[in-house]
C-alpha cells in the first residue's frame, strides 16, 4: 500500500499560534518563538555562506556551527523543563571550541587594524551577514534569559560565535585579497613572458 505524502501546512498555525517541541501551544510572537526564529535565520545565512566558501578549513567550521545551532534551536523550542531532559545541550565545552578556532584564526591572520567594511568577497560578506544575525540571536537570548532564566550557556556561546564569525569573515577577506594579488602577478608574468 502506498503511503500518502505529508503536507507542509497543518491549518493549526493560522490563528497566530504554534506548538513548542515539548507540546505547549504559544503565540507566534512569544519570546521563545522569536528567539528560535532568529536562529533559523542564522542557520539559513550560514548555509548561504557555506555555498560560497571554498576553503575546506572554514567550511568545516561553518558545518560544525550549523550542528550546534540545531541543538540550540531544539533547546529554545522546548520548555525549560523539557530542555533539561535533552541528551545534549550547548555547554562550556562548545564555547571553548569556538575560542580555540578564534585563537587559531587570529594566530594565522591577525586582526584588522581598522573598521571592516564588508564586500571585498562574496564569501566574507555572507559571513558578515551571519555575524549580524548572530548578534540579533544573542539579543533575543538575553531577553528570553531575563524572563525565563536557564540560558546562560547559550548566551556565552552566541556572544563568542559572533566573535568567531567576525574572525572567519576577516580571514576570508584576507584570502580573497591575496588570491587577487597572486592572479594579477601571474597575469603580469604571463604578459612579460609573451614578449608584449
Amino acid at each position: 500500500m502506498a503511503s500518502t505524502p505529508g503536507k507542509i501546512y497543518t491549518r493549526r498555525g493560522d490563528q497566530g499560534q504554534t506548538r513548542l517541541l515539548s507540546g505547549e501551544r504559544v503565540s507566534k510572537d512569544n519570546d521563545r518563538v522569536q528567539t528560535y526564529g532568529a536562529l533559523d535565520e542564522l542557520q539559513a545565512q550560514l548555509g548561504m555562506a557555506l555555498s560560497l566558501i571554498r576553503h575546506e578549513s572554514f567550511r568545516s567550521i561553518i558545518c560544525a556551527i550549523q550542528e550546534d545551532i540545531i541543538l540550540a534551536a531544539a533547546e529554545l523550542a522546548s520548555s525549560p523543563e523539557a530542555a533539561l531532559q535533552s541528551a545534549r545541550r550547548i555547554d562550556q565545552g562548545d564555547v571553548v571550541r569556538l575560542e580555540d578556532w578564534i585563537d587559531e584564526c587570529t594566530e594565522l591572520y591577525s586582526l584588522p587594524r581598522r573598521f571592516v567594511r564588508p564586500g571585498r568577497s562574496a564569501d566574507s560578506a555572507a559571513v558578515h551577514v551571519a555575524r549580524a544575525v548572530c548578534r540579533r540571536c544573542e539579543r533575543f537570548i538575553v531577553m528570553l534569559n531575563r524572563h525565563a532564566g536557564g540560558y546562560d550557556d547559550l548566551l556565552v556561546y552566541f556572544n563568542r560565535l559572533s566573535d568567531l564569525l567576525f574572525v572567519v569573515a576577516w580571514c576570508l577577506e584576507v584570502n580573497a585579497v591575496v588570491e587577487k594579488v597572486v592572479c594579477e602577478l601571474a597575469a603580469c608574468v604571463c604578459t612579460e613572458g609573451s614578449g608584449r
